[in-house]
């Protein structure tokens, strides 16, 4: 039996160490928290949308970085055999609209106490220790150091240390300075699905209000091209914007070292009535007026637009605020039409790398070999998970890559019976 080191009890690691103990070798997973799976317990507003219900084909169009390298590996273990595996394990799951895939009972806890206790079963180990080396020889790893010295040797190490996203969880870039230490290249890391800082001062008057269907156009102003065009669910923050809608939009906004362009680079047009076209939308407000043509034009936008809105909304437009209704011009009321279907924010930069969803960049993809993971550097070193520098956009895409570049690496090691995802 060989023994094999398997570096962060995350979504990809606990599924590789117990893929890898189920083919019979000894492991260990050595996990810097008291707890494994701490991400996924937070993932999907802690209901963890764990996949995606989608083919090989559109899943890879969801992944905007290094697509190709997870060919083998997605098909191997994709988005089926992932709901497979949870199904066997006990955890009942749900499509939901977008395909996205969830535990019936809408707790992440259940696809985290899934994977702990899978790793168990076929008798992992798991060690709480951060390592702060690999050991290797003659080309070959030989196992890892711990923090305060102690040494574990294997004659395989899989390292699933996360990327830079939220730290507290245990994902503070420690894998890539493994990975660098034994001649990997690191494509800088940078946030992807990131919430966004807007100049205008007025957003702060929104903190709080959600938007669950609106619609969000992303323009790059050097180019003058739309990169990015979305309906969904947008969030108003104190320093900007964030939710769903926005999150996804970052992914397609990625210039300039560690992914930060420059402030002004892109202009984000909110829809705040993507059901209307812009006729539909002037008789809407026409309908409205007539019903109120004594009030205070301010007044009168009660059955549009959410009362925090309606203030911003009002002094955007230039209407004075006390202007009754009925001497609302043709031209103020589409000049408003306009204003509600275009509602511009200039970006500033996206948030720090700490409060992305997911990282960007990781170990280079070509140092890797894409079916089994393992180092083209260093015999007997894997990778996987979001280390790897390969990310998606929103919808279950990031952790079917670590469910399925984790497969890879725990149903590769030499020796063992091979398994089917």
């Amino acid at each position: 039996m060989k023994d094999v080191i398997v570096v962060g009890a995350g979504a990809a690691g606990t599924l590789a160490a117990g893929f890898a103990a189920r083919r019979g070798f000894d492991v260990t997973l050595v996990e810097r928290n008291e707890r494994p799976c701490r991400k996924v317990m937070i993932t999907g507003k802690g209901r963890c949308n764990l996949t995606n219900n989608c083919g090989l084909a559109e899943f890879l169009e969801n992944v905007p970085r290094n697509a190709r390298f997870l060919y083998s590996a997605v098909t191997a273990f994709g988005p089926s055999q992932t709901m497979d595996f949870f199904e066997k394990l006990g955890v009942p799951l749900k499509t939901e609209r977008g395909r996205r895939v969830f535990p019936q009972s809408d707790r992440a806890a259940d696809i985290a106490e899934a994977l702990a206790a899978f790793a168990r079963v076929d008798g992992c180990r798991l060690t709480h220790g951060r390592v702060t080396a690999l050991l290797t020889d003659g080309g070959r790893v030989r196992g890892v150091r711990l923090e305060g010295g102690r040494e574990l040797t294997a004659d395989a190490v899989i390292v699933c240390t996360g990327g830079k996203s939220y730290p507290l969880t245990g994902s503070t870039g420690d894998g890539y300075a493994l990975a660098e230490s034994v001649g990997h290249t690191i494509i800088p890391p940078a946030p992807s699905l990131v919430p966004i800082e807007t100049q205008e001062p007025w957003v702060k008057e929104l903190q709080g209000l959600s938007l669950r269907n609106a619609g969000l156009e992303v323009i790059n102003n050097q180019t003058g091209k739309t990169v990015y065009s979305e309906l969904g669910e947008l969030l108003f923050t104190h320093f900007g914007v964030s939710g769903p809608l926005v999150l996804s939009a970052s992914a397609h906004m990625r210039e300039g070292p560690e992914g930060r362009w420059p402030a002004g680079r892109y202009t984000l047009r909110i829809d705040l009535k993507p059901g209307l076209d812009l006729q539909k939308l002037d008789a809407r407000l026409q309908r409205d007026f007539s019903q109120s043509l004594n009030r205070d034009f301010r007044n009168s936008l009660g059955g549009l637009l959410p009362a925090k809105l309606i203030p911003v909304a009002v002094r955007l437009s230039g209407i004075p605020p006390e202007l009754k209704v009925n001497q609302v011009t043709k031209e103020q009321r589409q000049a408003f039409a306009l204003l509600i279907k275009g509602l511009a924010l200039t970006c500033v930069r996206p948030r720090p790398v700490e409060e992305a969803v997911v990282t960007s960049g990781g170990v280079k993809t070509g140092e890797i070999n894409p079916k089994t993971m393992e180092s083209k550097l260093v015999g007997g070193l894997y990778f996987a998970g979001e280390m790897i520098d390969c990310d998606a956009y929103t919808g279950g895409y990031n952790l079917q890559i670590a469910f399925s570049t984790g497969f890879a690496a725990g149903n590769a090691l030499p020796g063992g019976d091979k398994l089917e995802g």
